[in-house]
């Protein structure tokens, strides 16, 4: 039986306090433990992105972080960037550009770009190819994804 470890961290604005083994994923926690059902579970080995959380503000692969490692950081997932019942401007631009797809990797999608906008707040299309680079879409040709990412950019923009 593989030993407990309790861990306390803030998700979405809430403190949260859990025992976990030790090998347990912060997207399992997240997932099955919070009942944050936005950060999807993909390919279990931070490939396809679809897991991408903040963690203390950095995007993060939540299929591969260990939830015993993040004592008192901040996770920020899908659900936690709305305000009530008013999403974020990300999240407001890929519903307008029509990005939204299957939905599946667009938890993800939403949190790279935001992570991105963060950082850089007029980025070029190629700025944005190469941030989202590490979350894999089956369902399109992520021209409506880069649209809406900039979208979100042009009103954010001052």
């Amino acid at each position: 039986m593989s030993e407990r470890v309790a861990v306390e961290f803030k998700v979405n604005g809430a403190t949260h306090r859990v025992s976990v083994p030790a090998t347990r994923t912060l997207m399992a926690v997240l997932r099955d433990d919070l009942g944050l059902t936005g950060t999807k579970n993909g390919c279990e080995q931070g490939v396809c992105g679809s897991c991408t959380v903040l963690v203390d503000g950095a995007p993060a692969r939540a299929c591969l972080a260990l939830a015993a490692t993040l004592p008192g950081v901040e996770i920020v997932t899908v659900e936690g960037l709305a305000q009530g019942d008013t999403l974020s401007p990300v999240q407001q631009a890929f519903l307008d550009a029509g990005a939204i797809q299957c939905g599946f990797c667009m938890p993800g999608m939403i949190i790279q770009a935001t992570a991105l906008l963060t950082e850089n707040k007029r980025p070029s299309d190629d700025d944005i190819r190469h941030s989202i680079s590490g979350n894999l879409c089956r369902c399109s040709g992520y021209a409506k994804v880069i649209e809406a990412i900039s979208l979100a950019a042009s009103r954010l923009a001052p």
